[in-house]
């Protein structure tokens, strides 16, 4: 009996898409798979099965696709592969793999590379880059210097030694995987003896050990945003390590560190400082100056500053990353009580306190009503 149309069969036209091919080999799949269907329908089942899993083998290879879109059946070796009726059901993972993969994600980075080995992206790369508080403030270019890979010139990137080659894995037969059957199922997984590669190496190169490939350094110029903060990196794509079997590089991240400030204290794009202040200065108040990134500047302490009192100076903060106007510097004040007094300061202070004293609560309100809450406390 003549074989069925393989798109008839999966129930779609010429020239459908690979998505298409494999939705709609699921859909067949898992009505017609023989764990669901026991009884009298069993046998029909299985034969629609067998024939819904040649048909995705066909279309869902580029080549033997090709091929039949152009010739039909005599376009295609029936001795090619792995047909449903030599192979049975110990096949249905092998053909399915890849709807499993759509379903349950995979192995993460893996891709199928020339030849059908597994290809992996390759790691990516942690830089950890310390920078001053201005420097995150206005930003800079720098350089780094990061590793680099390069191929091994002794064995001209082969890993083999000079006079030797590569040999085709005997565990995968050059697949770079293998399958552990359990059931109906079979577990693709990477060949342990290659690692993926589909090679083995006899004799290794000396100067690379097999690798193909010797690690440098080399240098990266790296532009640092202003408004950057602490935690915050900066990705340079492609320049991670690369891919084992030729996959792709991974990413190199630059992870920003923030040096302690001497004076300021970030918090997102404000500023924070302490500012010391003489506690006779600010009894009388006036003009004194504190620092900002850009430089400094004045404020008026009014006449009987007390100690934590808060200035905030608008937009003298830093213009995040994401932000359209600068933050604000606070200014906290600290009194500072004067030491080491001569005999002269400390008769002046005696006589300041004991002319404080006889005016009574109104030179001193804060301790007047601390005093009362405690009375109150005692009651």
């Amino acid at each position: 009996m003549s074989k069925r149309d393989y798109y008839e069969v999966l129930g779609l036209k010429k020239g459908a898409s690979d998505d298409d091919i494999k939705k709609a080999y699921r859909k067949l799949a898992m009505k017609h798979h023989p764990d669901r269907n026991q009884g009298d329908g069993a046998k029909a089942s299985e034969e629609k099965f067998k024939e819904a899993k040649e048909a995705y083998e066909m279309l869902s290879d580029p080549q033997k696709k090709a091929a039949y879109d152009q010739y039909g059946h005599a376009g295609v070796d029936p001795n090619m592969g792995h047909g449903a009726g030599a192979e049975g059901f110990g096949g249905f993972a092998e053909a399915f793999g890849d709807i499993f993969g759509d379903i349950f994600g995979g192995q993460g980075g893996q891709r199928r590379g020339a030849g059908g080995k597994q290809v992996y992206r390759g790691n990516d790369l942690s830089y950890a880059m310390e920078i001053t508080l201005e420097e995150a403030a206005t930003g800079k270019d720098t350089q780094i210097r990061v590793p680099s890979w390069e191929n091994c010139e002794t064995c001209k990137g082969s890993g083999a030694k000079p006079g030797t080659s590569p040999k085709t894995c005997p565990t995968c037969s050059g697949a770079g995987t293998v399958h552990m059957r359990q059931g109906f199922f079979s577990i693709q997984q990477t060949c342990p003896n290659c690692h993926g590669t589909g090679k083995i190496i006899p004799e290794p190169c000396p100067t690379c050990s097999g690798q193909g490939r010797i690690k440098k350094t080399k240098t990266l110029e790296v532009k640092i945003p202003a408004g950057i903060n602490e935690g915050m990196r900066i990705r340079s794509s492609g320049n991670g390590e690369p891919g084992p079997n030729g996959g792709p590089p991974g990413d190199l991240y630059i992870e920003i560190r923030i040096k302690q400030h001497d004076i300021f204290e970030r918090d997102g794009d404000d500023l924070h400082c302490t500012v010391p202040v003489p506690m006779t200065q600010a009894a009388l108040g006036g003009t004194i100056e504190v620092p900002t990134l850009s430089g400094k500047v004045e404020i008026e302490l009014p006449e009987g500053t007390q100690h934590g009192k808060t200035f905030r100076l608008r937009g003298k903060g830093i213009k995040g990353i994401r932000s359209s106007y600068p933050g604000d510097l606070y200014c906290h004040i600290t009194l500072e009580t004067p030491i080491k007094l001569t005999e002269h300061q400390r008769k002046l202070l005696k006589e300041l306190d004991e002319s404080l004293r006889k005016g009574g609560d109104k030179h001193s309100p804060n301790s007047k009503t601390w005093t009362d809450r405690v009375k109150d406390l005692f009651k």
